[in-house]
């Protein structure tokens, strides 16, 4: 899961293993024509009994327009991760991104809209109730295009980690070392907030940017760090309690992606955070 520690050196070997990971992707993204396919990639709209969200037959779809754009997003963020990865003579398996309003069953266990976007590694798939991103712009004042686009490609940073085996290191490390738990699962957020500036590198190359979406980026990451959260609960910023870093570690994760486009500058299990 992306949305809802202090640097210390990670110990153990999951650096160099995860780094190796990476290694094996190298290069940078090549922008190109994209070649979207929308029907593999976007499950319908699951709306849930009593929503009131796709039940009258033959009516207009208010959402239309913004699954269209979710739809070209996750295309092309998958695009992008099918070049990178044919670049290293590895196959993408591509997948999917499930729409959903209140509740939905997923192969992790019953899947809530209250938990914000997530990816189950137990069936590989993205999950996203659009209202979200009406939360993103009016509870977090991070509105816009890209915003929502940095949320996507932040969830599908974690079925890359899924395909090349960071999921299972880091949770087989964190069951070992279980005090280290929240700082594991914070460097692997961070390494997803990464691979979405990479996916947003590509973007760039593509000339899919307009003037200020960088800026959308940015402050939708930091708009869902854990200390700023914590302060909107009215709750005491504690690091020892994030899991998914701090708006500073976010912004600067997703901008190292983004600068450079090189999936190998996303180690974030080495070093400070």
């Amino acid at each position: 899961m992306g949305f809802p520690i202090g640097g210390r050196a990670m110990g153990g070997g999951l650096g160099g293993i995860v780094l190796l990971l990476l290694l094996a992707l190298g290069g940078n993204l090549i922008g190109g024509d994209s070649g979207f396919d929308v029907g593999p990639s976007l499950d319908s709209f699951e709306g849930s009994p009593g929503s009131g969200r796709g039940t009258l037959e033959g009516a207009p779809d208010p959402d239309a327009e913004l699954k269209d754009f979710v739809t070209f997003v996750v295309d092309n963020v998958q695009d992008s991760w099918s070049r990178q990865f044919a670049q290293a003579n590895r196959e993408y398996k591509a997948t999917k991104l499930v729409l959903f309003d209140d509740v939905t069953p997923t192969g992790c266990g019953t899947g809530e809209a209250a938990s914000g976007p997530f990816y189950c590694p137990a069936d590989g798939q993205v999950y996203l109730d659009l209202g979200f991103f009406r939360e993103l712009r009016d509870k977090f004042g991070a509105p816009g295009d890209f915003a929502q686009a940095y949320v996507i490609a932040h969830e599908f940073g974690h079925h890359v980690q899924n395909l090349l085996g960071i999921d299972d290191d880091v949770r087989r490390q964190q069951s070992r070392s279980r005090d280290r738990s929240n700082e594991l699962s914070v460097r692997m957020e961070l390494q997803a907030d990464c691979m979405a500036g990479v996916w947003g590198y590509s973007a760039y190359r593509e000339d899919l940017l307009e003037s200020g979406d960088l800026e959308e980026g940015l402050q939708a990451a930091a708009a869902v760090g854990d200390d700023r959260i914590q302060r909107q609960a009215g709750a005491r910023v504690n690091p020892e309690s994030w899991t998914h870093g701090s708006s500073k570690q976010r912004a600067r994760w997703f901008t190292r992606g983004f600068e450079s486009g090189r999936v190998e500058d996303c180690d974030a299990f080495s070093g400070e955070i």
